[in-house]
């Protein structure tokens, strides 16, 4: 995840929010000149504000209190003061014929909010409050287990590693009461999230948009339906994968577990998927991986056992980004940045990554812990921070992703580079293992990026029917759990009625970060992959491939990164791998071997749920 900076910290970090701008009757029509002399006030303003909102968000997300609350709420309120004026101006151009880098800038400013507060007197300060308060509920909300208070790191850790169902239901349930328990006012998290989405539609239909959900698909270059449409496209070409994985990985629970807890004619039982939120698998691979085929290496372990910090993590990661031509981080990186979760503070321990000033002032923030699940998110937060650098030198109003999927795939692009060979070059691994364990190292990575894909998309698809009305607030949990379903196959443990708020418990609902994000980018960063083993030569099986030490891929790559969102991304995808459509074939290539022998594996069972 990453924290956008300038003028998307200060029109879209929290929501938009202000005045009515004044009637337009009394004015005279509008020229280009108005129109270039209004985005250089956007970009002004943005450039000062930008990092003032920035600053006071770092604040409070590395140590919330009631004051760092106050602030942050303070601020995303006055930020958005003036961005609900920039919006409904820059609709006053609308009919303006302007050139295209104008004409950009000008949607991207309408587009570049995140939740649209109405511009009635009272909208602005509520709708910050709810934001914060849904934030804050879920960052400090307290866990117990047998009546001692446990961090949520400790439970995210125990999902991954206790076998007892029983435990394992206990813990799920308990890490879902944070968001319906009720405070001294009587609210709860899902009450202010009925509210926020009553708040944030009101304002989206002042700027010209259905729905909020509308309006976050209307980002992707494409109209809302079509955009839709298209990530139906990419999951229908991934979903046979994971549909043979799926089944594997219930028939090899049922044999562990037995038939009681795991029938084979339904849906997994969402706790037993080794991740709080069932997204990625990867901690149950001692229970469904192919039994003759180790991966041959423990990442986790070698790190302990060549005495890693979570400091030296972060400086592999950088490594590797230098192999590739990229500039050192800046000393102030290592100055200012949360690498490890402080001891006398709450803190958000959700991984992010920030540009604070627009140029060099980029900092991740982190609880690191020494394993190879932090090993690979450390890549993926320096790909934002990498990305950010890259684009210093655009507007404002373009310094972000192409769109926001490319964001998310920079490091993870990376991350598919980490190989056994990989590995065995920056001394971790002696010995790589031979081919016979490729199985093993495909499923592990399979456990993670292909059991992802429903889930990514899911997420949004679950707000986007919030936004538009298909589902009412009594109507929440019941949407969730059969999308979940539908998509992933899974079921909860226990019943959940209709009151509980279950999407509440994972951290981009109530902090209001669009999901589907993460989908492109599990779809674009084996297209990157792919792309860059290419232009480096490779022959061999794309699951081989490191691109590590490659700077010509570094020096294609890195002019696709200072676009930022100056072009549409099909021109940015150009750019690097001379392409314009997203493919999901890449990621089927990848996975080519694991997926013949689950069919194998699958040939006597009866898959579907």
């Amino acid at each position: 995840m990453f924290r956008k900076t300038r003028l998307a910290i200060a029109l879209a970090s929290s929501l938009l929010l202000g005045t009515a701008h004044a009637d337009n009757h009394a004015k005279a029509a509008p020229t280009p000149e108005d129109a270039a002399a209004f985005i250089t006030e956007v970009e002004a303003w943005s450039k000062d504000y930008g990092e003032y909102a920035a600053r006071i968000a770092w604040v409070e997300a590395t140590n919330i209190t009631y004051d760092t609350n106050w602030l942050a709420t303070r601020a995303a309120a006055e930020s958005t003061r003036k961005g609900v004026e920039f919006a409904n101006r820059a609709k006053d151009f609308n009919d303006l014929d302007l050139p295209a880098d104008m004409r950009r800038k000008l949607e991207k400013i309408k587009l570049g909010v995140n939740l649209p507060a109405p511009t009635r007197d009272g909208a602005a300060a509520e709708l910050a409050a709810i934001n914060t308060r849904m934030s804050a509920t879920y960052a400090t909300g307290k866990i117990e287990l047998d009546g001692e208070p446990v961090a949520r790191n400790d439970l995210e850790v125990m999902m991954g590693t206790v076998r007892n169902a029983d435990q394992l239901q206990e813990i799920w349930t308990r890490w879902r009461e944070v968001p319906v328990s009720q405070r001294a006012d009587g609210g709860t998290m899902k009450s202010d999230y009925a509210q926020m989405v009553a708040l944030s539609n009101e304002g989206a239909r002042e700027l010209g948009f259905a729905d909020v959900g509308a309006m976050w698909r209307a980002r992707y270059d494409l109209p809302p339906d079509d955009f839709a449409a298209e990530t139906d496209r990419l999951w229908n070409q991934v979903k046979p994968l994971y549909n043979e994985l799926q089944c594997h990985v219930r028939a090899r629970l049922n044999a562990h577990y037995g038939d009681q807890i795991v029938p084979l004619d339904q849906p997994i039982r969402a706790d037993l998927l080794g991740n709080m939120w069932a997204q990625s698998w990867g901690n149950i691979y001692d229970l469904v991986g192919p039994a003759d085929a180790d991966p041959g290496f423990d990442l986790s372990a070698l790190l302990l056992d060549n005495d890693y910090t979570a400091e030296q993590i972060v400086r592999t990661g950088e490594a590797f980004f230098s192999s590739l031509g990229f500039a050192p981080l800046p000393e102030s990186f290592w100055e200012r940045s949360q690498i490890t979760k402080p001891r006398d503070r709450e803190v958000a321990c959700h991984a992010s990554a920030w540009n604070l000033d627009g140029q060099d002032d980029i900092r991740i923030k982190m609880c690191t812990q020494v394993n190879a699940d932090d090993f690979n998110t450390v890549h993926h937060e320096l790909g934002h921070n990498y990305y950010q650098r890259a684009y210093k030198a655009q507007s404002p109003i373009f310094q972000t992703g192409a769109n926001g999927g490319f964001h998310e795939a920079i490091g993870d692009m990376v991350a598919l580079s980490i190989t056994p060979e990989y590995l065995q070059t920056i001394g971790l691994l002696e010995t790589v293992p031979d081919a016979a364990s490729d199985l093993g190292l495909l499923m592990d990575r399979a456990l993670d990026k292909v059991a992802f894909q429903p889930f990514g998309l899911l997420m949004d698809k679950w707000r986007w029917q919030v936004f538009s009305g298909q589902l009412s607030p009594e109507q929440y949990n019941d949407g969730w759990w059969a999308l979940r379903e539908e998509y992933q196959g899974i079921r909860p443990p226990v019943a959940r009625a209709s009151g509980y708020f279950d999407p509440g418990a994972k951290y981009h609902i109530p902090n209001n970060v669009s999901y589907t994000r993460y989908f492109i980018a599990h779809i674009l960063q084996f297209q990157f992959h792919k792309a860059a083993c290419d232009m480096a030569g490779w022959e061999g099986p794309l699951h081989r491939c490191s691109v590590y030490g490659a700077e010509e891929v570094g020096a294609r790559f890195n002019a696709m990164l200072a676009m930022g969102a100056s072009s549409p991304w099909p021109d940015a995808l150009e750019a690097f791998i001379g392409t314009r459509q997203m493919d999901g074939s890449a990621m089927v290539e990848y996975f080519a071997p694991l997926m013949n022998w689950l069919q194998e594996q699958n040939a006597d069972r009866v898959c579907g749920w």
